[in-house]
């Protein structure tokens, strides 16, 4: 008679991560074994340094708040779905939190023996519960920590891969609508289907194994020639045997497979063999498709566009292409590259096809700078625009007709760059603005001000100039202009005080006992605001921190964390985990943008999972970290009250 308890604990757990990694037999094993525990409001689960026990803990109902020293400080409250109490299977020794019932609670107690063989056969699994612990530890990329968890996979965000090697990262999408027959299907219901359905190939099978493939090609030269009656049945035309891959195929390998059986079509199985059901084919078209994807591709694309319409095509197979590296799962860091360096090439060809449309050459030097995220590498979507013209010195007589030259030509890029997917910026700082398309003095004298004179409006000018990157003109400009910078902090560092005291006023991303903080009013009412209170942070707590290091030329803020491990040994894991936290972040908002064809800024909370909310919430407690060092090594806790 089946245990209806089980049962239910079962179907409890096959909802939540990672449980819903695992197979619905196995988990209906696992609960047969699960123990269930019953905890009033206030009662202990277990105490800091007690001897750890042999089970790791479920919430079911209730909630349970973690507690460490000094005083019981709570670090973390675990409601429905959540996971707890997993040192038992990381290391034999006693806990170093508390945990007790917020509410009257019902736990489930699933025991480490019965658990081990799953996480062995489940990376996922292993991944999934290597990071939660970690994060109570404050850094899911804790070094202490990482692979210990009975061979537990890192993560492939950490991977370096170079641009060349992308088409060897870049799987195929495959057609999964198999399109098949049998050997005795005549050819003139083959031929009937093929046409019908709008496809290239047909796969015999038999006893569901694939024996055998038929091409329009096939068709052309046994039919059409003669050679074959129509009446004749497959495997009189078909050929065979079947030339079978493993599904997860890239574009090299498929490339290299078809050039070296001179085939157009293959045929998915899954194990790689005829042996197993087929899953999918590959035609030569497909890999044209993809090929039409590649960076390198799209790079010859946007540099033979010769208007903005035709760019704006280019830049939907860019949003392509994100799509497809966050599918597969591509390291964030190298995706945020290609497509940086995509987007590069996009305003750098606005900026020429523009430099055409103007009377005459440009009277001096001049650089184009993006700032913001695109200044950071980090501008995935379409977001609004962030830029600055900076031009040479040039005489007092020259000046006006000189910025008048170089704002007609930001006018010009602005609109280029609005008619292909960027927003122009509310706040107008942008090059086509005269405050923002200014000679090298002039901005040298604005920088100057910004930073002996820090006001609110002054350090948000300033944060946001800060991130900027050439995109076109002479390099030599913004060496000259960033050399000042570091010249002029360096001679008031006062002006770290208020920079960090600007980071720390963006709002912390939630509230008591890890509940979301959300928007209260206007459009976006209930809705988590991920840019402004878990991005913003991250970003600007890196930039004042570089500042004060004066790293020169590292603007991404992931990379700026982990050029800050480097200089900062005794804050490695905090900085390490404020790198893992900005890409996880910048990913999360990808995702969501695409999603919802919109920047991706603003969730609502009822459409996410509960994997999805764990993962946010691992990410809030690195930024209140963050925030503690800035408060106490620029001594800002009096400014902000």
């Amino acid at each position: 008679m089946k245990n209806t308890i089980s049962a239910r604990v079962a179907d409890f757990l096959k909802n939540y991560p990672p449980f819903n990694e695992i197979d619905i037999k196995e988990i209906e094993s696992l609960s047969e074994e699960i123990s269930i525990v019953y905890k009033v409001k206030g009662e202990a689960i277990f105490a800091i340094d007690e001897e750890a026990h042999k089970y790791f803990y479920v919430v079911h109902k209730g909630a349970v708040i973690l507690t460490k020293e000094p005083n019981d400080e709570v670090v973390d409250l675990c409601d429905e779905g959540d996971i707890f109490g997993l040192r038992p299977l990381i290391a034999n020794e006693n806990y170093k939190i508390g945990a007790k019932a917020y509410e009257e609670t019902i736990l489930y107690a699933i025991p480490i023996v019965d658990f081990k063989p799953i996480i062995k056969k489940y990376d996922e699994v292993g991944t999934f519960l290597i990071e939660s612990f970690a994060s109570n530890t404050r850094n899911p990329y804790s070094k202490s920590h990482r692979g210990k968890l009975y061979g537990a996979s890192e993560s492939t965000e950490n991977a370096k891969v170079g641009d060349n090697q992308l088409l060897d990262l870049q799987c195929v999408h495959y057609s999964k609508k198999l399109v098949t027959c049998t050997e005795n299907t005549m050819i003139k219901t083959i031929a009937s289907t093929m046409t019908e359905k709008k496809v290239g190939a047909m796969l015999v099978l038999k006893d569901k194994l694939p024996v055998g493939i038929i091409t329009d090609k096939d068709i052309r030269n046994k039919i059409a020639t003669g050679l074959f009656p129509i009446t004749s049945r497959a495997k009189s035309i078909m050929s065979s045997p079947v030339i079978t891959y493993p599904k997860k195929m890239t574009v090299t390998q498929a490339q290299m497979a078809m050039m070296k059986s001179n085939i157009s079509h293959l045929c998915l199985t899954f194990d790689g063999t005829p042996n197993t059901e087929a899953v999918g084919i590959i035609s030569k078209h497909d890999i044209m498709f993809e090929l039409g994807n590649n960076p390198a591709v799209l790079i010859k694309a946007i540099k033979r566009a010769n208007g903005f319409k035709k760019l704006k095509a280019v830049r939907r197979q860019i949003m392509n292409l994100l799509q497809g590296y966050l599918d597969q799962n591509i390291p964030l860091t190298l995706t945020s590259k290609i497509i940086s360096e995509l987007n590069d090439a996009c305003i750098k060809q606005i900026i020429k096809i523009a430099l055409d449309k103007m009377e005459s050459p440009p009277p001096v030097k001049f650089a184009w700078l993006a700032m913001g995220s695109q200044g950071r590498s980090e501008q995935l979507l379409h977001t609004d625009q962030d830029n600055a013209l900076v031009f040479e010195d040039v005489p007092d007589y020259l000046l006006r007709s000189t910025r008048a030259y170089f704002l007609n030509l930001s006018k010009i890029v602005t609109k280029g760059l609005f008619s292909i997917g960027y927003e122009y910026c509310p706040a107008e700082m942008m090059a086509s603005n005269p405050e923002w398309c200014s000679s090298i003095s002039e901005w040298k004298e604005r920088i100057y001000h910004w930073i002996t004179n820090p006001g609110p409006d002054q350090v948000l000018l300033s944060s946001i100039f800060f991130d900027y990157n050439l995109s076109y003109g002479d390099p030599d400009l913004v060496s000259e202009l960033s050399a000042h910078i570091f010249d002029t902090t360096e001679k008031f560092p006062n002006f770290f005080l208020h920079l960090a005291s600007g980071a720390l006023q963006s709002p912390s991303p939630s509230g008591f006992f890890r509940s979301f903080l959300v928007e209260e009013d206007g459009e976006y009412k209930d809705f988590f605001d991920v840019k402004r209170r878990a991005l913003m942070p991250l970003i600007d707590g890196a930039r004042v921190l570089t500042l004060s290091h004066k790293v020169k030329s590292i603007n991404n803020t992931a990379e700026r964390f982990e050029k800050l491990a480097e200089l900062e040994p005794n804050n490695e894991e905090l900085f390490m985990a404020c790198s893992y936290a900005t890409k996880a972040l910048l990913k999360f908002r990808t995702r969501h943008g695409l999603l919802h064809n919109d920047s991706g800024r603003f969730i609502a909370l009822n459409k996410l999972t509960k994997e999805e909310k764990i993962k946010l919430k691992r990410c809030f407690k690195t930024i209140k970290d963050l925030q503690e060092l800035l408060k106490i090594r620029f001594k800002v806790t009096n400014l902000l009250g």
